[in-house]
């Protein structure tokens, strides 16, 4: 194979004197332009910790590429923080970036005819964004996970964002003093990295492993780590090693392999953005995956993860014991794990669960003996107010069944202020809708009210169902991703306050206590809103984005 397969075309001949005398302009000269062009795009920022080490990073990455005989070309794309821009307006920008992500690494990569990829991820939708871009481009590649924060420490004790937010709530309340939430406040995150609970950053950077697309223990290398930097290394010499032998993303992502990166999620008690975003990648790969497999694979799957939001420790503890390639022989004892799938390092993933080597007296990854629950963590719920389907994660010991009345708000803002201000109290059901795909626009998560009831001291008594998500450090009974969503008459829209809802997990289901008639009496009133925004991004996307139930991709 012609290893400059795409570049040729830009690089050599006569003619092309015009471009060769632009790229000399950066200091590449004749013998770089003679081999391979391999793009390495980076989410880098100062907006995030998540991201704000990737530009070291990207210089080791560039370093392995030339090692093995390739030129690298670094190049970037957005980021937006989801714990920095949480209960805000800012929050809706943040699932439109993921397709703002993965347009413009495509967009720069087909524009520059690059001969293969490396992508720098860090905070939650530059994971999935830059493997959708993978996905499309289809050229040799694999994605580098910047690696979790250290965790803080506060009173004698380890703490994450989640806890940061969920103080709020006991402040709010007195529990807690001003000067208690300042300190915690300014030790919760020590440095570089991202939230560093089994949140969506370090669920996806799991599955994305167990996917195949990143190499085999360079996602759970935490950030910090002196072993990041020679990770980032190998991760430039190996995208050379996937273009010599012309290795690409339909090599790797089948429907088998994204079963595998769904039994780590549940596994580990990860995200319910999981779903979410490997529903978009199993459409860009055109792989049949319906929300329904979730809920299948989960059921067959122990939770044996003891991770934060749902258990006691963080990713980097799940690191110092055998990192994923524990979790993966875990599920490949299981008879779970599909073994036969291809990786990015050239080994299969039952080679890679294979020589996984475990911390005597560990106990972050349970025995299969021993799980922590005998079912996964994501569970998919239907009924008259879920006709597409809803998302439910149960990593911990929440409840399975509740019925009461509800209180419904039209924002995260109105129910958080309700929330703060004594208003929802013990046996309710909180309704937040036209936070959608569409009606937010961009479908924010609702960490903010989630962490408020638990400082409230109400986790465990109230539940929530939104048409919003949640963050990966959501714990609770609570309900997102409720499709159809209330700005396209979901059922979600014809609630009223008072209404008796139900949520029955062991029968997946989620329903209103009310007649068919009564909903369809209510259906012909309702009247859909006017859009949020009428022009720019915000706009566009509300109109071009699909259902949560398809992963809200766009059209």
């Amino acid at each position: 194979m012609d290893l400059k397969h795409k570049s040729r075309v830009l690089t050599d001949g006569p003619d092309r004197a015009g471009a060769r005398a632009m790229l000399k302009a950066n200091g590449f000269t004749n013998t770089d332009l003679a081999k391979p062009l391999i793009g390495v795009a980076n989410t880098w920022a100062e907006v995030t910790p998540c991201n704000f080490h990737l530009r070291r990073l990207a210089t080791h990455v560039k370093e392995g590429i030339r090692a093995a005989g390739g030129t690298p070309i670094e190049y970037n794309t957005i980021v937006v923080s989801d714990g920095i821009s949480m209960g805000t307006e800012g929050m809706k920008a943040s699932l439109i970036s993921r397709e703002v992500i993965a347009d413009s690494i495509e967009l720069v990569a087909r524009g520059h005819l690059f001969d293969g990829v490396v992508t720098l991820s860090g905070c939650d939708k530059t994971i999935p964004g830059t493997i959708m871009a993978l996905c499309r481009l289809n050229l040799p590649s694999l994605m580098l996970y910047g690696g979790s924060i250290a965790p803080g420490k506060f009173e004698g004790h380890d703490v994450t964002i989640q806890d940061v937010f969920e103080a709020i709530g006991s402040f709010a309340k007195g529990k807690i003093s001003r000067a208690q939430l300042a300190d915690l406040e300014d030790h919760a995150c020590p440095g570089a990295g991202a939230c560093g609970g089994q949140f969506t950053a370090n669920t996806m950077a799991m599955a994305i492993e167990m996917l195949g697309m990143s190499t085999m223990g360079s996602a759970s290398v935490p950030a910090e780590d002196p072993q990041k930097e020679k990770t980032a290394f190998e991760t430039g010499r190996q995208v050379m090693a996937l273009l010599s032998k012309n290795i690409t993303p339909r090599e790797i992502i089948t429907k088998e392999s994204i079963e595998n990166a769904i039994a780590s999620v549940a596994a580990s008690g990860g995200s319910t953005n999981a779903v979410l975003h490997f529903l978009a990648i199993a459409r860009e790969m055109d792989i049949p995956l319906a929300i329904e497999d979730f809920d299948r694979i989960s059921s067959k799957t122990p939770l044996l993860a003891d991770l934060k939001p749902g258990g006691k420790y963080v990713a980097n503890d799940l690191y110092r014991v055998g990192g994923v390639r524990l979790v993966a022989k875990r599920l490949l004892d299981a008879k779970i794990l599909h073994p036969h799938i291809m990786t990015v390092s050239g080994k299969t993933i039952g080679e890679e669960a294979d020589s996984a080597e475990e911390t005597v007296g560990q106990d972050v990854v349970r025995p299969l003996n021993n799980p922590i629950k005998l079912s996964g963590g994501l569970v998919i719920l239907k009924g008259n107010l879920a006709p597409e389907g809803c998302v439910v994660k149960v990593a911990g010991h929440e409840r399975v069944y509740h019925q009461g009345p509800c209180k419904v708000f039209d924002s995260e803002e109105a129910a958080f202020a309700a929330v703060q201000g004594g208003q929802v109290v013990a046996g309710d059901i909180v309704v937040i809708r036209y936070e959608g795909p569409k009606g937010g626009p961009g479908m924010r998560e609702m960490l903010g009210v989630t962490a408020a009831l638990y400082g409230a001291g109400l986790g465990d008594s109230v539940s929530l169902m939104t048409d919003g998500r949640f963050s990966g450090a959501t714990h609770g009974l609570m309900a997102g991703h409720v499709a159809p969503e209330a700005a396209v008459g979901g059922p979600i829209a014809l609630i009223q306050d008072g209404d008796l809802i139900t949520f029955d997990i062991k029968a997946r289901e989620l329903r209103a206590e009310l007649p068919e008639e009564e909903l369809a009496k209510r259906r012909a009133h309702w009247h859909p809103p006017l859009p949020r925004y009428q022009k720019g991004v915000m706009a566009k996307y509300a109109r071009s984005v699909s259902s949560a139930s398809e992963g809200a991709i766009t059209r």
